[in-house]
């Protein structure tokens, strides 16, 4: 069930951020479809007119205004005893009876409790004509948007970094290629027109300017104008007196005087001349306690026009204000104020917004019109400035003054790079350039956007200056300080590595520059070694976009040995440079108890004529190697060395044990030693009970178990092969046949 049309209206008007929250999301969800309509662009009474006449986007904005909290269940409970009639009733507050045509297909809002937004209906086609004349044909969609996100935080425009740099994948994985590969894409598609947003926010608004300024003594009563008299001398008294519809105001013992027409400075002087014979040496001071109302129009591309009662110190720009401001049609540089036929002024927008002047000279009257005509010539600024938007211009004819308009130029901006895309009027669209001289001044570049003409339509776009620097070089890998150093001319490697300092531990010999080659920055490895332009043997001289790459002496070919056998954590190693097999022993923990220190086994390969290995095995004292630290018994270990320490002789057998069970005098767990007998074993368990049976004795071993376990499994399996490949003969009868595959089965069971 939804709620009245009026029910809606009134809250949508109580709350203007609700409205400004509808408003925003539909031209979001138009501008998705490639509509191009601004918020502005959607009026009060185009967004009224529909809630009015759409019973599914009353539906949907119900459930979306619930979702929210500004609705209750109860409110939407109550909602159901009001029945359309009395919805449609002419009595409503906010009845819009007859629905333009060019506007009606504004589209329903979803049902879904879940959706925040409208959504397009199925029939429905809109026409708005009257909004945009390029969207005149095109549909409008409310659909869900999206979660109404924090806005992110303002970044610097002038840095590099805050530029919108789209980067595409690169082929290599090198820094220089991630910059290059950038693209700068084209955000014009999202401006909006300058001053829009100022007459959005409504919720400070009021339709009485509150009496928080300063009245001036050349302020001009009228009738109902509140003033306070206050009297001392002879006399100490204070009375408040109204001014009436017949401009008079009735003071005590003197009567009435007319004061409408009259200055505040004149009346009080008049007052002060009726009062004095009545009250001998008695002062005056008369002040205002509330204005006068007066009724004005504001009428034109606004979003609300209509007849409108404002304070009499009002100006056009609160009465603008109060009308929503000007449609995304309506000019905000030409605003008229006019008294009759006559014309009192004109108000441009643009020194209030840009400038924070407030033309508050002239103050409105009773009957006054406030005109907002069409805007005039328009120019879109997009790109390097400080404010990209559509710009309106009244007196502006120079690129320069629309440059400034926007705000001038970003430090990133190129100067060398503005285009100009033109409508030749009723033709066809061209693209222009700012015609700069070749390696020009920047007061040369000034000078040629100061003498460019534009005209109504242009586009203006001022592009960035390369996402990236042409002069640098870049440094990766094994090093301490990686990323992007500045390049300069004659640069050599040791200006960016001076020593191993600036290298992490243990670097490879082996290094390469990867350099991009002019024209087409087609990458080319250049291999080196290290150590040697280190010592200054081998300079190398660096270019721009050269990428520097060290390795870790074990990211390349890493050189490992294998200690195995009998150590505390055998496994594979680094081989650092003059590793010995004594350093290798201590690296793995030392050696266990099992050890057997008098030789150790130690296995290399070497490399014949680059054709094939040859292993070669030495025996080594290890022993003395590790524990005496004596050089002769020791070895040093070349990659790919293998060392095994062996365990000592008869070590697995420490704990051997049999059980004896059963009738014995002593039953339980034995040691044993090598060679030893059972008879050994049943002395040693005292002998034979009395009932003993000796000749049934039984000896298990786990060996004799599992070779029977092997044996019996082979079996099982023999049998079920034989079974499953049998042919039975083709001359046997059915019979015989049957009783030959019982016979197969019993078999094999």
């Amino acid at each position: 069930m939804a709620l009245p049309a009026d029910r809606i209206i009134e809250l949508l008007r109580e709350k203007p951020e609700l409205l400004i929250e509808v408003k925003k999301v539909a031209a979001e969800r138009l501008q998705a479809q490639g509509v191009d309509v601004q918020e502005d662009s959607i009026t009060d009474e185009l967004l009224f007119s529909k809630i009015v006449s759409d019973a599914n986007l009353r539906s949907g904005l119900t459930l979306w205004l619930r979702a929210r909290g500004y609705v209750s269940d109860a409110d939407i409970q109550q909602a159901r005893a009001v029945s359309l009639d009395d919805e449609e009733d002419s009595s409503l507050p906010y009845r819009y009876s007859q629905v333009n045509p060019m506007t009606a297909g504004f589209s329903a809002i979803d049902s879904e409790p879940s959706s925040s937004l409208p959504t397009a209906g199925t029939e429905e086609s809109t026409d708005l004509a009257n909004v945009r004349p390029s969207t005149a044909t095109r549909a409008i969609s409310l659909r869900r948007p999206p979660r109404t996100a924090q806005p992110p935080p303002e970044r610097d425009p002038n840095a590099a970094s805050s530029q919108d740099v789209l980067h595409r994948p690169t082929p290599y994985n090198l820094l220089s290629m991630h910059d290059l590969y950038s693209q700068v894409p084209d955000r014009s598609s999202s401006l909006r027109r300058f001053g829009s947003d100022v007459f959005l926010n409504r919720s400070g608004g009021s339709k009485n300017t509150a009496l928080d300024l300063p009245i001036g003594p050349d302020y001009v009563l009228g009738p109902g104008d509140g003033i306070n008299i206050d009297l001392w001398g002879s006399v100490s008294q204070r009375f408040t007196r109204t001014v009436d519809q017949e401009g008079r105001l009735v003071l005590p013992e003197a009567g009435p005087v007319v004061l409408a027409g009259l200055t505040l400075e004149r009346a009080q002087k008049l007052i002060q001349d009726a009062l004095t014979p009545q009250f001998r040496n008695a002062r005056v001071e008369v002040s205002l306690t509330r204005l006068r109302t007066v009724r004005i129009y504001v009428v034109g591309d606004v979003q609300r026009p209509g007849a409108y009662d404002v304070s009499s110190i009002s100006t056009p720009l609160n009465a603008l204000y109060a009308a929503g401001g000007p449609t995304a049609i309506g000019s905000l540089r030409t605003v008229r104020h006019l008294r009759g036929k006559q014309s009192v002024g004109e108000v441009d927008l643009y020194d209030f917004l840009l400038r924070g002047v407030r033309s508050d000279s002239e103050r409105l009257q009773p009957g006054d019109t406030i005109l907002v005509p069409p805007a005039g010539v328009q120019v879109t600024v997009s790109g390097m400035v400080r404010r990209p938007a559509i710009y309106e211009l009244r007196n502006e004819t120079k690129l320069s003054e629309v440059l400034d308009l926007a705000g001038g130029l970003l430090v990133s901006a190129a100067m060398k790079d503005i285009k100009v895309e033109r409508i030749e009027a009723h033709e066809n669209r061209i693209t222009m350039s700012i015609n700069v001289p070749e390696g020009g001044t920047p007061e040369a570049m000034a000078k040629a956007i100061q003498a460019f003409v534009v005209r109504d339509g242009d586009h203006v776009s001022v592009a960035p200056i390369l996402p990236y620097s042409e002069r640098s070089i870049y440094v990766e890998g094994h090093v301490i300080r990686p990323g992007k150093f500045p390049y300069r001319d004659e640069m050599s490697f040791n200006d960016v590595i001076h020593s191993y300092q600036d290298l992490l531990p243990e670097p490879a010999d082996h290094a390469e520059i990867i350099r991009l080659r002019p024209p087409d920055y087609r990458p080319e490895t250049i291999e080196f070694s290290l150590s040697e332009v280190l010592i200054g043997n081998d300079p190398i001289h660096l270019q721009a976009f050269d990428t520097i790459r060290i390795f870790g002496r074990y990211e390349i070919d890493a050189p490992k040995v294998t200690i195995q056998g009998e150590v505390l954590r055998p496994g594979q190693y680094p081989l650092p440079e003059g590793l010995t097999a004594a350093q290798l022993v201590r690296m793995a923990g030392g050696f266990t108890r099992s050890a057997l220190l008098e030789s150790a086994d130690l296995t290399s390969y070497e490399v014949v004529h680059g054709e094939k290995i040859v292993s070669r095995r030495t025996t080594l004292d290890i022993g003395r190697a590790v524990k005496d630290k004596d050089s002769t018994a020791d070895a040093q270990l070349k990659p790919g060395d293998v060392l095994t320490v062996h365990q000592l002789s008869g070590w697995s057998d420490i704990g051997a044990s049999v059980t004896v069970k059963g009738e014995v005098t002593y039953s339980g767990t034995y040691g044993i030693q090598d060679g030893e007998r059972l008879s050994s074993v049943l002395k040693r368990a005292g002998g034979f009970r009395v009932g003993a049976y000796p000749a049934g004795s039984i000896l298990l071993r786990n060996q004799v178990r599992e070779l029977e376990e092997k044996s019996r499994a082979e079996l099982i399996h023999q049998l079920e092969t034989t079974s499953a490949g049998a042919k039975l003969s083709p001359t046997l009868s059915g019979q015989e046949a049957m009783g030959a595959i019982q016979l197969i089965v019993a078999q094999q069971k």
